[in-house]
């Protein structure tokens, strides 16, 4: 299976692009995030993102699809 993941902040950082289109066995959210977390060495854990499949925010076991768009969403400061 195909998924496009985009990358914002720290995330985007660490993986050294915002987007990048994935192939693979992935059937949820988390499992995409555990095979990234291992590629990149990302200081981030699962539990303080947040994840939006096209558009809409989703639980880490949604079941995901071809193509279908996934953003993992870490916390943003401001001020």
């Amino acid at each position: 299976m195909k998924i496009n993941v985009r990358y914002f902040a720290k995330l985007r950082e660490q993986a050294g692009q915002s987007t990048e289109i994935l192939e693979g066995d992935f059937k949820r959210p988390d499992e995409v995030f555990r095979f990234l977390q291992q590629k990149y060495s990302f200081e981030i854990e699962q539990d303080i993102l947040r994840v939006s499949i096209n558009g809409v925010y989703r639980a880490f076991d949604t079941e995901l699809n071809e193509g279908d768009i996934v953003v993992f969403i870490p916390p943003v400061a401001g001020g």
